[in-house]
């Protein structure tokens, strides 16, 4: 599932395109994955540090960047008072880019008006601006700030040097039977699916197909037949018991072999 996974993050569109924000976008190096055989990551590590290991492997398998630093934090005494993503090196021009990783899921909230505010996690407790403004305002300012300088001093590099971008994925969710809600200027090629409230998945056309509830490593992978599907009442059942636990779950939905949706059914 590991290869899955890594394809997954690699094919999953950035959420924007050059600058946006004040924080310009990280342009992954095109790779060959025909014969890419990655090492295991654990399924115990949060989404967020297996994707940081998915980009680490992918990373080393390109000619165009060094990894210099990963997940280096900076302390104030003893205390730990941020992180630093990456710090890459270009082979050819030598120029330092520190790098901000995320990987995200949010759906689309149109009773929000500001388009760039309508993007949230499935179960309302992230938002897609407050994690850009962290990024851009706190994240990228930490390097140069005293602590920040020391850290980067003791492991040779100058933060005068350094160039700031983000590397943000994002799989994006539109509301059921509504896939025109305007999110400009977020790039729509990252749309891989729709969401919807427990009572409409409980009734109507949904009745019809098999459903697969991945597991939190899966989210990024496309969905596929090579798992075992279960009838609508099954995943009823399963659903309506997170729903109660207030857990939105993302769900696959097997309308034949070649034909597959994904979906998030949320409980708010």
């Amino acid at each position: 599932m590991i290869k899955e996974q890594c394809l997954g993050f690699h094919e999953t569109p950035p959420l924007w395109t050059g600058e946006q924000f004040g924080i310009e976008q990280f342009v992954f190096p095109e790779l060959n994955m025909k014969r890419f055989l990655p090492k295991p990551i654990s399924k115990k590590l949060r989404l967020g540090h297996q994707m940081e290991h998915v980009f680490t492997q992918l990373l080393i398998r390109n000619s165009t960047y060094d990894l210099i630093l990963h997940n280096q934090a900076v302390k104030e005494e003893k205390r730990t008072i941020g992180e630093i993503d990456f710090i890459l090196k270009h082979r050819e021009t030598e120029k330092l880019l520190h790098v901000e990783l995320t990987y995200k899921f949010y759906i689309i909230d149109p009773s929000i008006s500001e388009p760039i505010h309508r993007l949230i996690g499935p179960n309302r407790r992230d938002m897609f601006f407050t994690k850009m403004e962290k990024i851009r305002d706190k994240q990228f300012p930490l390097l140069h700030s005293e602590n920040g300088i020391r850290t980067l001093s003791e492991n040779h590099i100058n933060h005068k040097e350094i160039v700031h971008q983000a590397c943000y994925k994002a799989q994006l969710f539109m509301p059921y039977n509504d896939a025109h809600v305007d999110i400009t200027p977020l790039n729509r090629d990252c749309i891989y699916g729709y969401w919807l409230k427990f009572e409409d998945f409980e009734n109507g056309d949904f009745k019809k197909y098999k459903y697969y509830i991945p597991s939190k490593s899966e989210w990024v992978v496309n969905p596929h037949k090579n798992v075992r599907y279960s009838s609508h009442f099954e995943t009823l059942m399963d659903v309506n018991l997170r729903t109660l636990n207030e857990n939105a779950p993302m769900l696959w939905m097997k309308k034949s072999d070649t034909e597959f949706e994904k979906f998030f059914v949320v409980w708010w």
